[in-house]
């Protein structure tokens, strides 16, 4: 037994060597060819990633799913379809160091609008002054670099994905359409609340001349939106029907370990509650760093990374010191 049991692997190594010897024969060479292509399919989907990528896995690999973003040249079957009706979405997402959530959502929202049949285009606006993050701002851009080819925007939290199909995404023809109301948002319920997911047409956001500059750091500036919708004398519209509550949103922001920039600096905590009468789209000053065509998980955004300037004199709150 201990002879047969030793043989058996000589046998077979020696069988082994003699596929690549001999004659050349056809389904040698098909093999070849075989190991060939899967290797360079192999190495194209190692080698295929994008800044987003990169920066996920420095940010610690928190992301949920894998995802490699690259650079696309074809469109993605089902976008920009003329059968779906005469409206383009511009989905306008500020951001800034939050590639977990992004690697999330931009896949999720692109499949929620194709069953959903709207045309769409997803821009990511990305800050990347050393300013405190402005999230009006970034919406001021993403709404002056959407393109002719968009008639209405959404202003949409990075961290916010709807879970009820029933939800609705199309052109706010009749006005200001704010799709994450106060009694299905998972966080905020008080009744002036517009932030998260809101819906408009680029007539009505004209109107109201953007949003303010001045909020630098988290927070306030939807309430003074809200303001600006009065005064342009716009009706705001909330989803009826929805009959799932606070689970309506899947939050997926984690306070735990990405806080944010709260802080009220110098005379910031008495301006922060005033109405900005003039400033907004008229005052907004930007320069496009880059612009980056990507592809998440087969789901295609446009990346613009945009630089804001600030007027020290007039916003010393900008800057942390």
């Amino acid at each position: 037994m201990m002879y047969s049991s030793r043989r058996k692997p000589v046998l077979y190594f020696k069988e082994d060597r003699r596929l690549f010897t001999g004659k050349c024969t056809v389904f040698k060479l098909f093999g070849l060819c075989l190991l060939l292509v899967v290797g360079s399919l192999l190495w194209l989907q190692l080698s295929c990633s994008g800044d987003l990528g990169h920066a996920a896995a420095e940010a610690g690999g928190r992301a949920q799913y894998q995802a490699q973003p690259c650079p696309h040249d074809k469109p993605i079957p089902g976008q920009d379809n003329p059968a779906w009706g005469p409206h383009k979405l511009a989905l306008i997402i500020p951001f800034r160091e939050r590639f977990e959530e992004l690697l999330v959502f931009v896949p999720f929202m692109h499949t929620f609008l194709n069953k959903k049949r709207i045309q769409h285009k997803i821009l990511v606006i990305n800050q990347v002054d050393h300013f405190r993050f402005n999230r009006a701002s970034l919406i001021n851009v993403g709404y002056q670099e959407s393109g002719n080819d968009t008639d209405y925007i959404a202003m949409h939290d990075v961290d916010l994905l709807p879970m009820n199909e029933a939800l609705d995404y199309s052109f706010p023809e009749e006005g200001p359409f704010h799709v994450a109301s106060p009694e299905l948002h998972p966080l905020y319920h008080y009744k002036t609340y517009v932030g998260g997911i809101l819906l408009l047409s680029k007539q009505h956001y004209q109107m109201c001349n953007g949003m303010s500059n001045r909020f630098w750091g988290w927070g306030r500036e939807d309430d003074e939106f809200f303001r600006r919708l009065k005064t342009a004398g716009l009706q705001l519209f909330r989803p009826t029907g929805i009959k799932t509550g606070y689970k309506t949103f899947r939050h997926i922001h984690d306070p735990a370990w990405r806080k944010r920039d709260q802080k009220r600096i110098a005379s910031q905590k008495q301006e922060q509650f005033k109405v900005d009468p003039s400033g907004g789209l008229t005052n907004l000053r930007y320069t496009v760093d880059s612009r980056q065509e990507l592809s998440i998980s087969g789901a295609p955004c446009t990346v613009i990374s945009a630089k804001l300037d600030c007027d020290l004199d007039d916003t010393p709150w900008c800057q942390f010191n």
